[in-house]
């Protein structure tokens, strides 16, 4: 590295973000950016560590460790340092179709297993990864790539999303006539439909997909495989099909109360507002509002705080927030979280920073269990019922959720989302193949080969592993059009 002694002489540092009282009255993305002389300062402090846990990209308890597409991070960081963005830039893109993805929503497992992060402040890893996909764009460096030539080869990808994408991408850079099949009216799956434009302008995706269409996938919308064209036609008119349906069978939450109205699931309200927002800037009214009502969040994770967000910017009179997890400390637990795990610890997201900003205090309720919703005499959502829970280990050993006695509590709403995971994929397609499934209902393919029990057939992303990252994906994404390539050319050109 230029500077091996730069960990020790500069700071981390991260982009300012956009006050929250202001950022709530817009949909737009809420970060600012950071000077390129800041920026280089940053990559200096990218240390030589002999061994770069940022880029090994693994599974550990409590998530994952390291970049799952295996970022070259410690060679983009010395070249941003020393102001050689072209070629940070195709060191990038050796690995990541999609930076400008992944800079803005993934968690960051790199900086989690950073080893400054060992015992100081980790790399600014996910600021500089999206300067430099953003510089490419400046500058004219990201241009459509076509294949020079063809094999002849059809291949259908099912799903839009990041790892449909990213698959249908390394697909076509091998030279195959691949179209991209989207049930919804516009490509991206849950990078357009499921995360909120203030953390992922939809024009960042629509510029992407325009390059891939430039470079020759084609893309169909509005058209669902196992409804509008049959599995078993889509398999007979492809070489090959991959699988990249996402999770997207919300879990059930069947309480006493739940079909009160005013109870949804949180992909509704958070889908219903990002297509009314695209359509009409909000104005034709096709979607949940959560104007003036009291709002109650049920789940912890990253789709909880989208729908705290988004009722904070329809301007919502209250939102709570619940999670069943305890409340995290403040430092990593060297013993139950040591590194190069990701960090268990306090933060308050976007959406929590927010709320404190408009209610004065952190919206989230922890170790919180909802016991019934109760409605009014025209069957609304008035109220919801709780206790306070501990986690135990029950006599076969398994961890569950025990009640507190005497912690019962009653929290006033007109509005409960649903945010607690997904069952796995739809079962339309896997029923129509005969497609084996995991107990958790996932497509049964191995990582790493991702083919299924049905010939030509491959599966990848959240509809073979669950839900996860918007890096899994495209890691699996990629490696699937890796195999698929072996398997119709015998070899593959693909890494």
């Amino acid at each position: 590295m230029s500077t091996p002694t730069g960990f020790m002489e500069y700071k981390r540092q991260l982009p300012a973000d956009r006050p929250p009282e202001e950022r709530i009255k817009d949909w737009e993305e809420f970060h600012k950016h950071m000077s390129e002389e800041e920026l280089r300062t940053q990559g200096a402090r990218c240390m030589d560590c002999g061994t770069p846990y940022c880029h090994t990209g693994i599974d550990m308890i409590g998530g994952t460790s390291g970049c799952p597409v295996h970022n070259l991070i410690p060679e983009w960081n010395n070249l941003v340092y020393r102001g050689l963005w072209k070629e940070a830039l195709d060191r990038l893109h050796k690995t990541n179709n999609f930076p400008e993805f992944t800079g803005r929503v993934c968690p960051a497992p790199c900086e989690g297993s950073c080893t400054v992060g060992l015992i100081g402040q980790p790399v600014t890893i996910k600021t500089i990864e999206e300067a430099i996909i953003e510089k490419g764009f400046e500058e004219g460096w990201v241009v459509p790539n076509p294949p020079e030539k063809r094999t002849g080869k059809r291949v259908a990808v099912v799903g839009s999303g990041p790892a449909g994408l990213a698959a249908a991408a390394q697909l076509n850079k091998a030279g195959h006539f691949v179209t991209v099949y989207e049930r919804a009216d516009r490509v991206g799956g849950l990078l357009t439909y499921g995360i909120p434009s203030m953390k992922l302008d939809k024009g960042v995706v629509e510029r992407r997909v325009n390059l891939l269409k430039q470079e020759g996938i084609t893309f169909i919308t509005n058209t669902e495989i196992g409804k509008d064209i049959s599995s078993q036609e889509l398999t007979e008119q492809y070489d090959a099909v991959v699988l990249c349906g996402g999770a997207t069978k919300p879990r059930e939450f069947n309480i006493e109360g739940s079909e009160l109205n005013g109870v949804h699931y949180a992909m509704d309200f958070l889908n219903g507002t990002i297509k009314s927002y695209l359509d009409s800037n909000l104005a034709d009214g096709n979607y949940i509002s959560a104007e003036g009502k009291k709002v109650i969040v049920i789940g912890g994770g990253d789709t909880g705080s989208d729908c705290v967000a988004t009722s904070l910017r329809h301007g919502a009179k209250s939102v709570t927030q619940f999670g069943t997890h305890d409340k995290a400390p403040l430092e990593r637990d060297p013993i139950t979280n040591p590194w190069p795990q990701f960090p268990n610890v306090y933060t308050l997201d976007y959406a929590q920073e927010e709320a404190k900003a408009v209610f004065g205090n952190d919206p989230r309720e922890f170790s919180i269990m909802t016991t019934k919703f109760v409605g009014d005499e025209k069957g609304n959502l008035k109220e919801l019922h709780t206790v306070q829970i501990q986690r135990i280990v029950d006599e076969t050993g398994r961890k569950i959720y025990q009640p507190i006695e005497g912690t019962e509590r009653v929290f006033e709403a007109d509005l409960a989302f649903i945010a607690i995971g997904f069952d796995g994929p739809e079962q339309t397609i896997p029923q129509q193949l005969g497609l084996e499934t995991t107990r958790r209902s996932n497509v049964k393919a191995r990582y790493g080969k991702y083919t299924t029990n049905v010939d030509k057939v491959f599966a990848a992303g959240d509809m073979r592993r669950g839900q996860s990252l918007v890096v899994w994906a495209i890691n699996e994404g990629r490696e699937a059009a890796r195999e698929v390539d072996k398997y119709l050319m015998g070899s593959t050109v693909l890494v």
